[in-house]
């Protein structure tokens, strides 16, 4: 563990300067009301600067405050450094606010206003909320894999299909997915499994093919003695929920797909750099997935997670180490990038609802529009977020809950 890991958390600080705030309670950077969105690095880069703004910071500096320690090449401080510039309207000949001390570092030098009481302004952030109680409980597939499953809430049932990084026994905390387990269990017995090879199912199981997913799902929901249920679907659990739902027309009622897709990375992969993207991936997780340095893992979250604080792409670094393990990563991304659900999606017959991100990095909105224009009855929401996986304080999140309640209020 390095000294800036080691550290105690810097107090919250507010600087104001020309318009702009930033917030390092809220991890926040605006200009006036508008909150500037900038990668977590680029953030750690201007409260640098900015803290330490009645001198010049030195490269050395900022690599151990920002990338603790470890060793990045000069090009990723200096691309931080030219994105901060962006955010506030600056560049590299202007340095209106952030000047160059050749061969050296850099230094702040816009005009600070004197710090104000704001208590009032930016008040405590209310607690978290205690996680909901859930009963979790476990069933034999018919290879006897252990299944777990868990239930949250009353009301009528909201059946999950499972997608992977989950962790029934971690989700109900971890800021990736615990506000989908509050929000979605608040008028539903929410319903939800771990994948074979996560969390507290089984992790040596010998089938991980998208086979052996749609017939988990038939498990549990037989397990739960469930008979018409609304089914949700996430990224590649999208695919799995739209075949148990074309294969299981009596049983699923609504459909509701967020971030999914009919074909897998190796499937739709067209060019040169598509195929050698999705290779890629494939190649993080045998190399990086276990070790203890998270750059690897980092790009996982830079994907799914773009628009996230660091404090997201730590809580999902951790999620991918606790979920499963760096053998299972590969054999999931290899059958997922295989997925292939473009005719079964043609025989789905409930309504169903697709939410996607307009600017998802990991599986990008046009895919979503396919997924609409194979399913018969289906209507697409784009999302205004980068994030594969929503975050709960984006204004997405709530556009997400308040569709996909109305879209289950409607009568059948």
């Amino acid at each position: 563990m390095t000294s800036a890991e080691s550290a105690p958390p810097a107090p919250a600080r507010v600087w104001r300067w020309e318009g702009f705030v930033l917030d390092t309670g809220r991890y926040e950077l605006r200009s006036g009301d508008a909150v500037i969105k900038v990668e977590p690095q680029v953030f750690d880069v201007l409260t640098q600067l900015i803290s330490n703004h009645e001198r010049f910071v030195s490269k050395e500096e900022l690599f151990d405050s920002v990338w603790g320690g470890r060793f990045v090449g000069e090009a990723a401080l200096t691309s931080r450094i030219k994105a901060a510039r962006r955010a506030l309207g600056d560049d590299g000949e202007s340095q209106r606010y952030i000047r160059t001390v050749r061969g050296r570092g850099y230094q702040f030098v816009g005009t600070l206003e004197p710090e104000a009481d704001d208590t009032a302004a930016a008040p405590e952030p209310e607690p978290e909320p205690e996680p909901p109680r859930q009963h979790i409980a476990f069933c034999r597939a018919a290879d006897n894999v252990r299944l777990a499953y868990a239930v949250v809430g009353d009301g009528p049932p909201l059946v999950r299909a499972a997608n992977w990084m989950t962790h029934l026994g971690y989700d109900i905390e971890s800021p990736v997915w615990r506000h989908w387990v509050r929000d979605m269990s608040l008028r539903h017995k929410f319903i939800r499994y771990d994948e074979r090879g996560c969390g507290l199912s089984d992790w040596d199981a010998a089938g991980a093919t998208f086979e052996d997913w749609v017939t988990d799902l038939e498990t549990v929901v037989e397990a739960l003695g469930l008979e018409r249920f609304p089914l949700l679907g996430v990224s590649q659990g999208g695919a799995v929920a739209v075949a148990y739902a074309a294969r299981h027309p009596e049983r699923v009622t609504r459909l509701v797909l967020n971030g999914a897709y009919a074909r897998g990375r190796a499937v739709r992969a067209q060019t040169d750099d598509e195929k050698r993207a999705a290779a890629l991936d494939l190649d993080l997780a045998r190399v990086g997935w276990g070790r203890d340095d998270p750059a690897f893992r980092q790009v996982f979250a830079a994907q799914f997670l773009p628009d996230g604080t660091r404090a997201d792409w730590d809580a999902f670094d951790q999620l991918q180490r606790r979920t499963t393990s760096p053998e299972n990563a590969v054999r999931f991304l290899e059958e997922f990038g295989r997925i292939d659900v473009r005719d079964e999606a043609g025989q789905v017959r409930c309504p169903t609802l697709i939410l996607h991100s307009r600017d998802d990095h990991r599986v990008p909105m046009r895919y979503g529009e396919e997924l609409a224009a194979l399913i018969p009855d289906s209507r697409l929401v784009a999302l205004s977020s980068n994030n594969h996986l929503l975050t709960g304080d984006e204004p997405a999140w709530r556009v997400f809950c308040t569709e996909v309640e109305a879209f289950l209020a409607e009568p059948d």
